[in-house]
């Protein structure tokens, strides 16, 4: 008989055990509605195949140029390492080295790490360094943005494409393929691995013993559930009996980090939406672009769809993210426990829309890339790109650091699910 291990929901800390799903099913917290898993058809070998080819187009989309620009007989092309060379090469070093880190070196190392992984997994065996090569995935996962320069690179064409002859190439396919590779291959967290892990009979399954002195607490790593002594205090430190990732019941100081790390992207904000994100110096005399500037530049030019784009991405998404966090800081502040499902979807909805902020940095260094002619046009990041990029980072760097856990605490103890099939199994995520 296949013993079920537990599962924690990060949002809520409602326990409970894995079951099997049918096709288009997905298990439900019963307490906050959040999905716990989904189901999958895709056995290990599957996942191996996806993450093969997902490594062939990342060298195919990064070796060929994404668009090629002329300008009076002159033809100039991009690869995203291009783009980000040449923005170091202007000394925007701070711009350079979050783009090229989220567009090109955590995904690579996503992708290697998940082939270090699915390779030894498909053929029954534990990757050496498995603990710790999953921990590493767990902590890429979130910085992986190849969607988001996709999307810059169209928003770049559109913009060219109104002075110039802009022709798409090989290297903008390949992205929009990796894109929807990457998509499915995030759905490997690392507690899906380990579970798969446990599955391919390589690692064991935990069921933790429950006592009148311990509470449970769930790895937000590797998803182990375990026991913590009860009269301890929440935010001592632990480590994760089985990854030995660090472990606390509930995260340390999370108001005082969150509410900081707001301060500090509100501080950042400003100079963001002030400063020019982008300097143009042509034949023609030079000038400088603010966010909203391109905004209303790509609304004159006709293409209100993308304009409407990069306004939802780069001024209504990070101001939405810096409303919906201190909200959510501020009732847990209060105590308040109210609305805490829609509490929990708000959180969720600030989770999901975290990185697409990194629209228009991306677009910056993409058209600095493409319109490289010396003494004829010239495009280069402004002050306001690095103020931007920080803002990006350190809201999502709030959104991880915020515990909803503690909201849900307030309204009563953390139960535990021993067995509740009817609740998790086969309930459409978000009804149950």
């Amino acid at each position: 008989m296949e013993r079920h291990s537990l599962i924690a929901c990060e949002h809520c800390a409602s326990v409970y055990r894995w079951h099997s799903l049918e096709p288009g099913e997905a298990a439900a917290c019963e307490r906050c509605g959040a999905t716990l898993w989904r189901y999958s058809g895709l056995t290990l070998p599957n996942w191996l195949a996806l993450a093969i080819t997902g490594l062939i187009l990342f060298g195919v989309a990064n070796a060929y140029p994404v668009a090629a620009l002329s300008v009076q007989g002159m033809t100039s092309t991009a690869t995203l390492l291009d783009a980000v060379g040449i923005t170091w090469r202007q000394g925007h070093y701070a711009v350079a080295i979050m783009t090229g880190t989220v567009g090109f070196g955590i995904p690579l190392m996503q992708l290697l790490a998940l082939l270090w992984v699915l390779g030894p997994l498909s053929r029954g065996a534990l990757p050496y360094g498995f603990a710790g090569v999953v921990r590493l995935l767990g902590l890429l996962r979130p910085w992986s943005m190849v969607p988001v320069f996709l999307l810059g690179v169209v928003v770049s064409v559109v913009k060219l494409a109104g002075m110039a002859s802009v022709e798409p190439r090989v290297g903008l396919l390949a992205f929009g393929a990796l894109t929807v590779f990457l998509t499915m291959l995030s759905r490997l967290a690392p507690a899906v691995i380990w579970r798969m892990a446990e599955r391919a009979g390589v690692v064991p399954v935990h069921i933790p013993e429950m006592t009148a002195d311990t509470v449970l607490a769930g790895c937000h790593v590797c998803g182990q559930v375990q026991t913590l002594d009860s009269d301890e205090d929440p935010q001592a430190m632990h480590h994760c009996r089985r990854c030995r990732a660090v472990l606390h019941y509930r995260k340390p100081d999370t108001l005082s980090r969150t509410w900081a790390l707001l301060a500090a992207a509100v501080i950042f904000y400003i100079p963001a939406n002030t400063l020019p994100v982008m300097q143009i110096r042509s034949i023609t005399g030079d000038s400088a672009h603010t966010i909203l500037g391109g905004v209303v530049e790509l609304w004159q030019l006709g293409s209100w769809d993308i304009a409407l784009i990069v306004f939802i991405a780069s001024i209504a998404v990070p101001l939405t993210k810096l409303l919906s966090l201190g909200f959510l800081a501020l009732t847990l502040q209060w105590r308040s426990t109210t609305n805490l499902q829609q509490r929990t979807r708000l959180y969720q909805m600030v989770e999901f829309i975290g990185q697409w902020s990194m629209l228009d940095v991306f677009v910056v260094i993409i058209l600095a890339a493409l319109a490289d002619f010396q003494g004829l046009m010239e495009i280069s990041a402004g002050a306001g790109a690095a103020s931007f990029g920080l803002v990006v980072v350190l809201t999502m760097l709030a959104a991880m650091t915020f515990d909803l856990r503690q909201a849900w605490d307030l309204e009563h103890a953390s139960e535990w699910h021993a067995d509740h099939p009817e609740a998790a199994a086969g309930a459409p995520a978000g009804n149950a």
